[in-house]
C-alpha cells in the first residue's frame, strides 16, 4: 500500500518548488510576513478577483453602500432584489476595503488600531454582511453562486495570512479535482464515439494544462508559458475534428453536434475552474448529468 504524503509536504518536482494537498502536487509560494500592509495587500487582490469572476454591475463603490441597501430593501420582484442583494454586496466589499486602507494608513503614521477599535468593529461588520449577502452572487457565466470566491477576502481579514494560504491550497487541490472528474466524464461520453476517435489525448492535455494554469500566479514569470499552452490546449479541444463516414445521416449528424456542445460545455466548465481557482459543485453536477443523458441518447 503506497502511503500518500501528509498536507504540507514540500519537494522539488519538475523543477519547481511544490507543496502537497488532498492528493495533488501544487506549486509551492512563500506566505508573506503576516504584517497589516501584507494582510491589505493580499484583501486588495482577492477582493479584485472576487469581482473579476463574478457577474457585472455589482462592483459598487463603498460610498454607494447606503443607496445600494436603499435600493436593496425596497425592491420585491425576487429576481431584481436578488441583483440588487448583489450590488449591496459589492458596496460591503468595497467599504470594508476602504475603512482597513484608512487602518493601514493610521498605522503607518503611528496610531496603532486594535481589533476593539470601531474602525475594526466596522469593517468586520461590512465583511461579515458581504459573505451574507454573497450568497446571491453569482459567477459570470451565471451558472452558480460563487461564495467561496466571494468569502476569501473575509477570511484574509480574520484568519492569519499562513492559515489563508493553507486554506488557498486546499481550494486548488478540490479544483482539480473536479477538472480531473470532468475530463473522466467527458472521456467516458465521447471516446467510443467513432466521430471523435482520437479526442482523449485532447482533453487529457487540456486538462493537465488546466490544472498548470490554477497553480500559477500571473506574476511568475512560468505564467508567460502556461497561459499561451492552456489557451492552446482549450482551442484545440473546441476545435477538435469530428469523423463523419455517413454525410447525409441525419442521426449522426445530431449525435455528432450534440458530442460537440459537450466538448464545449466541458472545455468552458474547466475554464471557469482554471481561472476561479475553486470548485464549482453545482455546474460541476450540471455537467455530468449532461455526460448521462448523453451517453443514454446512444442506446435509445
Amino acid at each position: 500500500m503506497i502511503t500518500q504524503p501528509k498536507n504540507g509536504t514540500r519537494q522539488d518536482l519538475s523543477n519547481k518548488e511544490v507543496i502537497y494537498y488532498d492528493g495533488y502536487w501544487i506549486r509551492y509560494y512563500p506566505v508573506p510576513e503576516d504584517t497589516l500592509d501584507a494582510r491589505k495587500e493580499l484583501i486588495d487582490h482577492l477582493t479584485r478577483r472576487a469581482f473579476h469572476h463574478t457577474e457585472s454591475g455589482i462592483n459598487t463603490p463603498g460610498e454607494r453602500l447606503e443607496e445600494a441597501r436603499k435600493a436593496y430593501e425596497e425592491e420585491l420582484d425576487p429576481r431584481k432584489k436578488r441583483v440588487n442583494g448583489a450590488m449591496l454586496a459589492g458596496a460591503m466589499f468595497n467599504r470594508a476595503t476602504d475603512i482597513f486602507t484608512t487602518i493601514v494608513k493610521l498605522e503607518h503614521k503611528g496610531v496603532k488600531v486594535g481589533r476593539d477599535n470601531e474602525l475594526m468593529k466596522q469593517c468586520s461588520a461590512c465583511f461579515r454582511a458581504a459573505l451574507e449577502l454573497g450568497k446571491q452572487v453569482r459567477h459570470y457565466s451565471g451558472q452558480e453562486g460563487i461564495d467561496e470566491l466571494w468569502g476569501e477576502p473575509f477570511k484574509a481579514f480574520t484568519q492569519p495570512i499562513s492559515q489563508v494560504f493553507e486554506s488557498r491550497y486546499r481550494k486548488l487541490a478540490q479544483a482539480m479535482r473536479s477538472i480531473d472528474r470532468i475530463a473522466d466524464c467527458l472521456i467516458d461520453a465521447l471516446e467510443k464515439e467513432p466521430a471523435f476517435e482520437g479526442i482523449t489525448n485532447a482533453i487529457v492535455e487540456f486538462a493537465a494544462s488546466s490544472k498548470l494554469q490554477i497553480e500559477t500566479m500571473k506574476n511568475d514569470k512560468a505564467f508567460f508559458n502556461v497561459w499561451p499552452a492552456f489557451v492552446a490546449a482549450r482551442e484545440s479541444l473546441e476545435g477538435f475534428p469530428t469523423h463523419r463516414e455517413s454525410p447525409g445521416d441525419s442521426r449522426l449528424t445530431q449525435r455528432i453536434d450534440e458530442g460537440v456542445k459537450l466538448i464545449k460545455a466541458g472545455a468552458a466548465l474547466i475554464t471557469y475552474l482554471a481561472e476561479a481557482r475553486v470548485p464549482m459543485l453545482k455546474s460541476s453536477e450540471a455537467f455530468f448529468e449532461q455526460c448521462n443523458n448523453f451517453e443514454k441518447e446512444k442506446d435509445d
